[in-house]
């Protein structure tokens, strides 16, 4: 019954790895915390995705170390915004 979308939602999903939807994902909850104009939330939305980033294999990434460097300066930014916003 459902086998038809599953298969082309596989088909869509493996032309990218995590890395690539990690970061359409990173944009979208952004986007959704925004609304909020909490910078704390937004602060620790961008620390849960740099530590995502992070901690997830590199097999899993395309074997780059961009996404590796890209959570490291996310978990660095993170901080800074949840201070500028208290």
């Amino acid at each position: 019954m459902f086998a038809l979308p599953l298969q082309v939602i596989d088909s869509f999903l493996q032309q990218y790895h995590m890395g690539q939807v990690f970061l359409a994902l990173f944009f979208v909850g952004l986007l959704g915390t925004l609304p909020l104009k909490s910078k704390t939330i937004v602060g620790l939305h961008i620390i849960a995705f740099g530590l995502l980033f992070i901690l997830t294999p590199l097999s899993l990434m395309g074997g780059e170390f961009l996404w590796r460097a890209v959570g490291i300066a996310l978990v660095f930014v993170g901080p800074m915004i949840i201070v500028v916003g208290e």
